[in-house]
Parts: C-alpha cells; sequence; structure tokens
C-alpha cells in the first residue's frame, strides 16, 4: 500500500491509497469462498465452485468488489496512521481506479484536527475571587445537618417557606403531557428552589387539596424556548421541626461529642468547598487564556452535526442557536488543545483511571459500571470514553502548574483539590462507601478486561 495526503482546507484533507491485490492474495481466496457457499451451480456442490467458474459466471470484479470491501477500511486506518492524521468524522471515500489483478485506488476527504502551535500551557498566571468562611457560611450548612435528623408533621394550614409538600405536577405542551416536567406524589420543601422556575411562588399559600398553574419556558433541552404549563396539586402539608443544636445533636448527627467539634467540622469543610468552588473558577480562566493565545480552525461540518443533533425537535431560535453554536465551537477547540498537550506530556490512561471514571458517570445514567461499558461499546464510545479520562489529565496537569492567585493577592494551592472533593463527602458511613466505591472498581475493571479478551480473541 502507497498514499499521499493533500490539505484541502485547515480543517479538511484527502488521502490517496494504492492497494496492490498481490498483497491481499488471502482475501481474495476467501472471497471466492464465500462466493462459492453463496451461490448454486449446477454440476458443483455448495462451496465447491471453481474461482474460474464464478469469473466465468459473475466476473473478476464481484470478487474483487468483495476483497476492496474488506480491504479499505484497513488501508484507510493505515493511511491515517501513516501520515498522523487525527480524523474528526467518518471519511468520504470513492474509488477512483480499479485493475483487474493488479490493484486499486482510492479517495478519502475527511475532517481533520488542525495544525496549531500550542501556547504556553504551563505557569499560567490566573487571578480567582477571594473566598471567606463565615458564621452564616456555617451555620447554613448546620441547618442542613438538621434538617436530615428533623421530623416531618402533617399541618392543616397554606404552605409556607421550610414546609415539606407532597404533590402532583403535571407539565404540559400544548395539550401534551411532558414527562420530565411530571411527577406523581412528589416531595418537596417549599422556598427551596429545586423545581422549576415559578413553582416555589405557585406553592406558597396552598392548602392540601388545593392547585395551581403557571407557565415556565425551559432555557435549553428538548423543550427549549417553548412555553411549558405546569399544573400543581397538593396533597398534603407538613411542617418541619429541627432538633436543638447541643451536645447531644452533635452525637447523634456526627462523630463528635460536642457542638464546638462539629462547628470546628463544618467550618472546614465548607473551606474545601470554598476551595473546589475556587478550582472551577480557576478551570474556566486558564482554558479561555489558552484559547485566546491561538487561533484554532473548527471544521464547520462537525459543529453542524451537534447542532442538527441538538436542535433535531426544531426548537430554538436563531439567538439560541447562535448560542449553542459558539459553545459548541468553544468546547471542540478546548479538545483540541488539550489533546495536543496530552500528547506532547505523552499522557496515557490506565485502567485503574478508567475504571474510576466508568464508576463516577455510571450513576448519572442510571447504570452499573459494568453496563455503562457495554453500552459505550455497543454505542462505538469507549475510545471517546478514554480521551475524555486523558483530556482530564491533560487540564489536571495544567493545573496543577498554572499560578493562582485570589483578588488580594493571596496565592492559591489547588494541589489539595483531590483531597477538598474527598473531604466534602457527607455519606453517613465513609467505611461503607469506601467498601461500595471498591465494589464499584472491581466491576468495572472487571467489565474492562472482558472487552479486552473479546478484542483479543
Amino acid at each position: 500500500m502507497t498514499s499521499s495526503v493533500e490539505t484541502l482546507s485547515p480543517t479538511r484533507v484527502k488521502l490517496t491509497v494504492d492497494v496492490a491485490f498481490d498483497d491481499h492474495k488471502d482475501k481474495i481466496e476467501k472471497a471466492y469462498q464465500s462466493i462459492a457457499s453463496q451461490v448454486n451451480i449446477p454440476g458443483f456442490r455448495k462451496g465447491k465452485v471453481p474461482a474460474s467458474i464464478i469469473d466465468q459466471r459473475f466476473g473478476r470484479g464481484a470478487v474483487l468488489q468483495e476483497v476492496i470491501n474488506e480491504v479499505l477500511p484497513t488501508e484507510y486506518d493505515k493511511a491515517i496512521a501513516e501520515h498522523e492524521v487525527v480524523a474528526l468524522a467518518q471519511p468520504a471515500v470513492e474509488v477512483t481506479e480499479l485493475n483487474e489483478d493488479k490493484n486499486f485506488v482510492f479517495t478519502a476527504e475527511v475532517d481533520v484536527r488542525p495544525e496549531f502551535d500550542l501556547p504556553q500551557y504551563e505557569g499560567i498566571p490566573v487571578e480567582v475571587k477571594s473566598v471567606e468562611t463565615t458564621d452564616e457560611d456555617v451555620d447554613e450548612q448546620l441547618t442542613e445537618l438538621r434538617k436530615r435528623f428533623g421530623s416531618l408533621a402533617n399541618v392543616e394550614r397554606a404552605a409556607q417557606d421550610g414546609d415539606v409538600v407532597e404533590i402532583d405536577v403535571e407539565g404540559l405542551d400544548g395539550d401534551q403531557p411532558v414527562e420530565q416536567f411530571s411527577a406523581m406524589a412528589l416531595s418537596y420543601e417549599v422556598g427551596s428552589s429545586g423545581m422549576v422556575e415559578g413553582a416555589d411562588e405557585a406553592l406558597r399559600g396552598l392548602s392540601a387539596g388545593e392547585s395551581a398553574s403557571f407557565n415556565f419556558t425551559p432555557p435549553e433541552g428538548e423543550f427549549a424556548d417553548k412555553e411549558i404549563k405546569i399544573n400543581i396539586e397538593v396533597k398534603g402539608v407538613r411542617e418541619r421541626t429541627l432538633p436543638d443544636v447541643d451536645d447531644e445533636f452533635a452525637q447523634l448527627a456526627s462523630e463528635f461529642d460536642t457542638v464546638d467539634e462539629l462547628r470546628e467540622d463544618l467550618v472546614e469543610r465548607v473551606g474545601k468547598m470554598k476551595l473546589v468552588e475556587q478550582g472551577m473558577e480557576a478551570r474556566e480562566k486558564v482554558i479561555d487564556q489558552m484559547l485566546d493565545s491561538v487561533e484554532i480552525p473548527v471544521p464547520e461540518s462537525v459543529v453542524e452535526a451537534q447542532l442538527g443533533e441538538h436542535f433535531q425537535d426544531g426548537h430554538g431560535d436563531d439567538e439560541h442557536r447562535q448560542e449553542v453554536a459558539d459553545e459548541t465551537s468553544k468546547s471542540i477547540r478546548t479538545q483540541f488543545i488539550l489533546d495536543r498537550i496530552a500528547d506532547e506530556k505523552e499522557l496515557e490512561v490506565g485502567q485503574a483511571e478508567l475504571s474510576q471514571w466508568l464508576m463516577s458517570q455510571a450513576p448519572r445514567y442510571g447504570m452499573t459500571p459494568d453496563q455503562f461499558i457495554q453500552a459505550l461499546l455497543q454505542g462505538g464510545q469507549l475510545e471517546m470514553a478514554v480521551a475524555d479520562v486523558r483530556r482530564g489529565k491533560a487540564l489536571e496537569h495544567v493545573l496543577k502548574t498554572a499560578v493562582v492567585t485570589d483578588d488580594n493577592g493571596k496565592e492559591i494551592d489547588l494541589s489539595v483539590l483531590d483531597e477538598a472533593v474527598d473531604g466534602n463527602d457527607e455519606g453517613d458511613d465513609p467505611e461503607a462507601e469506601a467498601v461500595a466505591g471498591d465494589e464499584e472498581l472491581e466491576a468495572a475493571d472487571e467489565a474492562i478486561d472482558e472487552v479486552e479478551a473479546e478484542e483479543n480473541a
């Protein structure tokens, strides 16, 4: 096989590949056997038809076409690797030349990752907002903890903030029910802003047996920019009684003996949460700095494909479409940079890292790690998952080398971010959660091992 590449634009190339049939004699023999097993020719047993008879009855071209169909994808992959082309989509392939018993030539036009000079990505200076842990922050966390150990009692009055109501919710697009905005026997705390905009206002003042309706326009998703009617019926109102903040409560709700010890722990937890917020701000700012420092063209067809998927139901106006297009373009450019950094730093994804990613992502889709990896495999997206983990490692490297200060000039150490995230675990039984995590990791490892075994079989 010989190949050449022609640059059609900064984001599209044309590969020309010349494949000699002599290099694939085994495939030619296999093609004859395949055709012989499928045809009935008088005087010959099925599967025993000589090659000369197949050529006579069906033509040599039928055999070669079968060979081309089998060989072409592999030869395309070889050409992509040879010219170090990073393809972004399926190629447009055309067989341009076929010489019987000699060779065939095909071309493949495909969108690719453009060439660009990497910006300086180590030691990026960024400034984030300063944070301070206040008594109000700690009191808020303490209140949330008290709610977990509080009691609820039915009351015969109108609902007010802090009450927990049982409600039936119906969402309507015209006269058609909308499942994602509907629920039965839902428990909800009034005033928590945990439902769609307008729900708290509608619920305040309603008693059991009463109903209210309001309109809501989702800002994104399938029903973005459509007016959805929300009907809410209150089934019951319950008042929450919180436990007193004393040493007895501290012993009930935590591993501490006194309220003072519990508050000290909450101060530390809130501090870690705020550090995570600073880390997320720094993350966005280092990405923006890298993107602002280099011009990276993005294939229009790749953006249009993602827009087509996002707006396949026809929702959204021109302004919303442009907003999504800008976000999509930024996301693709970010991926390009992080992939290049990962290449330059020769970052690899180990099985343990992939398993951890699978374990963290699977619950978002209501799946076990094993089910999730099978879904990725069936959808041909396992390599995309590996690429996502690899980009995460590249961004982690950028953040670790960044010089982060707050707006007061204080340097922020983001190297403790992983520890901060771990410290925010609010589980009742950390030891049990650790065991569960180990079991999920083991399941993910086993799933990956099975995939690798199947691929190597």
